[in-house]
Order: structure tokens, then C-alpha cells, then sequence
């Protein structure tokens, strides 16, 4: 007996007394996607936090229903996600059904099921609704990949039509160092991802609807985001050590229409360069240089991204390639930046638009 059966029978009885008939129409670079809720106030929190993507045009390529519910009771075994390298918590479990999967939040009681056209959010979702809006955006991910890109571990920023990927080991602060970039005017093309594929001999990159979320000491050194933290909790902040402040776990989420006006945040553009930072919290002057990730696989780890528990693979026969030698492949001919030494945001917002002027075709 196969779990499909019992899982459309709870999709369906709550579609059944809770039926999806609030709207909110998405356009993600150029694919419309369709968000159905039985929620006005999901639909509201969705339109607000979607604003810059709200579009009708053309018919729905990807379909989600997010219901909302108290969080279930499944009454089936579920496989533990084992916590990623370098964390301990546990926050996911999974069981990989007859047509695809489901993913339990462990902490929220969210239930999350997909498999070929079907996308479902099942739970409290008002109160979860930033795990509703990474379902929405992994379910964009899922269709570029399966179309032909690679999932790059990075922020991006667009100078003058040139999209630069910004990447960097663990902690290295790349999404900081985008917004401090877009000081300079540039355009926003993603916070923490980054799909790549390469399109008639040119690299395009494509970024996620997802707000940047920041902490504290990314905010107090970059004028542009003063609007995030309310001026209660400003003095608290400022009021704290350095090295404190950077390590603080608390974060906002930037809306870059608030902070850098409107029309800034897009989803794609040609791919021109590629920024690895490696850099430390060391009191010495940050340093770039061209490097060749083919004498520098040791950088790859910095950028490759496990595509993760809400990926189907349609046809395991047919797996697709996340290999290195893919990786590298996909960037031959791309310039590539390393920025080692000490972290210094405006010294390395300067080399990174620099690099698009100068370096990047």
C-alpha cells in the first residue's frame, strides 16, 4: 500500500471544508505562478511581501495551495533529515512517496507536499508564512533547475545590465556586501541563491523573490537600510560591542522598494563576473585577484549548493549533474574574484564594481 492514497485524502477533506478561494498571482522572470489559500490574511501577508512580483500575465506554469490548518497529525514513519555540517538541530523529517514527497517543519508542524503539478502547504501558515514564501521560491528553483540550471550557494547585484554572483565561505557576509554594492545605484537580483544556465554561449543568471534578512551590524553601516530597524531598538544595538553586534542571531527583513526604491529588485540578467569571499574578521587590508577555479577547486565549496529535501527528481535514471566538473564547465570563460584579507564592506564594494566595469564582458 502506497502513501499517496492517505495523503490526498487529507489534502482533500481540507480542500473539501476549506476551500482555496483567495488568489495571489506571482511572475518570477517571466513564469507566472499561482498561490491559492483558504487564508485573506496569508493572502494579504503574500501580496505585501510579493509586491514587487504581482502579475497576471499569461497562464500559470506552477500552481501551489496553501491551507490553513492546525498542524497535522500524519500517522506514518518519517525519515529524520540529518541537521547540515556544522549544525545540530534537527528540523526536518520526510517520507518519499509513489508520486513524491512530503516534508514535515518538526518545529511549526507545517506540512509541506509536492510531486509532478502538485504543491501543497498544509498548517499554520499565517503564523509560518516566511516557510510558505520558501516553498514558493523553491518551487521556482525546482523549475529552473529541471530546465537547465545550476544552484549556485550566492547573492546577486546588476550593474548596467551585468549581473555579478557573490558568494563566499560560511559567515563571509555576501548578502552584506550586496546591499552595501547597491548603495552605489545598482539593481538587486537575489539575496541566497542564485540559478545559472548557460544560453547561446552566454551565462544567465536568475535570482529568488526573497527579501535580504540582515543583522543589526549589517544595518548600522549601510545608511540605505535605517528604515529596518525601529528606532526603539536602534540605541540598543548601537550601544553593543563590535564583535558582539555581528554575532547576533536576530535579523530583519530589508524590502529593497523601502530601502533603495522602487523597481530595484528584479529576478535575471546576463551573468558577467563571479565574487568569492574569503576574507576574515583580521585587522589587515582586504586584497583581490583573479583566480582560475581550475587551479582553485578548494573555492568551489564556497559556491556549490546541495539542491536540498524540497527537489523532486522527476526520473532517478536520468539524474541530473551537480558534479564539479559541471560547475566548472557552466563558468569556463566566466572571470572569477577571490577577496581575501581583512572584511571590509566598502573597500570590496568598490573592487566588485570595479570588476564589472573593467574585468566582466
Amino acid at each position: 500500500m502506497t502513501l499517496s492514497p492517505a495523503i490526498d485524502d487529507i489534502v482533500a477533506a481540507h480542500l473539501k471544508y476549506q476551500p482555496a478561494d483567495h488568489l495571489v498571482k506571482l511572475h518570477f522572470g517571466g513564469i507566472r505562478m499561482d498561490v491559492h489559500t483558504n487564508s485573506a490574511v496569508l493572502e494579504d501577508k503574500l501580496l505585501d511581501y510579493f509586491r514587487d512580483f504581482i502579475g497576471e500575465k499569461g497562464e500559470p506554469i506552477i500552481e501551489i495551495t496553501a491551507i490553513e490548518t492546525a498542524p497535522l497529525n500524519l500517522d506514518f514513519p518519517l525519515t529524520v533529515k540529518k541537521p547540515d555540517p556544522g549544525k545540530t538541530k534537527i528540523k526536518e523529517e520526510y517520507s518519499n512517496l509513489a508520486d513524491g514527497r512530503i516534508v514535515r517543519k518538526r518545529l511549526t508542524g507545517m506540512v509541506f507536499v509536492f510531486g509532478g503539478k502538485r504543491n501543497l502547504a498544509i498548517g499554520p501558515c499565517v503564523d509560518n508564512d516566511n516557510q510558505v514564501v520558501n516553498f514558493i521560491n523553491n518551487r521556482f528553483i525546482e523549475f529552473l533547475i529541471k530546465g537547465g540550471c545550476l544552484l549556485f550557494h550566492a547573492a546577486g547585484i546588476a550593474w548596467k545590465e551585468k549581473g555579478l554572483a557573490i558568494s563566499g565561505f560560511s559567515g563571509a557576509g555576501k548578502s552584506t556586501l550586496a546591499l552595501q554594492i547597491m548603495r552605489s545605484g545598482t539593481d538587486f537580483i537575489s539575496n541566497d541563491r542564485v540559478m545559472v544556465e548557460m544560453d547561446f554561449h552566454r551565462l544567465n543568471m536568475y535570482g529568488i523573490a526573497k527579501m535580504p534578512r540582515v543583522n543589526p551590524g549589517t544595518v548600522l553601516h549601510n545608511d540605505s537600510l535605517r528604515a529596518v530597524i525601529p528606532n526603539g531598538e536602534r540605541a540598543v544595538f548601537e550601544a553593543l560591542p563590535p564583535n558582539e553586534l555581528w554575532d547576533l542571531e536576530y535579523k530583519y527583513d530589508a524590502f529593497i522598494d523601502e530601502c533603495f526604491g522602487p523597481g530595484k529588485f528584479k529576478l535575471s540578467c546576463p551573468m558577467c563576473g563571479l565574487v568569492v569571499l574569503n576574507w576574515k574578521r583580521v585587522d589587515a587590508p582586504c586584497e583581490v585577484h583573479l583566480v582560475d577555479l581550475n587551479e582553485r577547486k578548494d573555492l568551489l565549496p564556497a559556491f556549490m549548493k546541495s539542491v536540498g529535501l524540497f527537489f523532486e527528481m522527476d526520473d532517478p535514471a536520468h539524474a541530473l549533474d551537480f558534479s564539479e566538473d559541471a560547475y566548472l564547465s557552466l563558468l569556463k570563460g566566466c572571470p572569477v574574484l577571490e577577496i581575501t584579507g581583512g572584511v571590509d564592506f566598502e573597500a570590496a564594494a568598490s573592487a566588485c564594481l570595479d570588476f564589472l566595469e573593467n574585468q566582466c564582458g
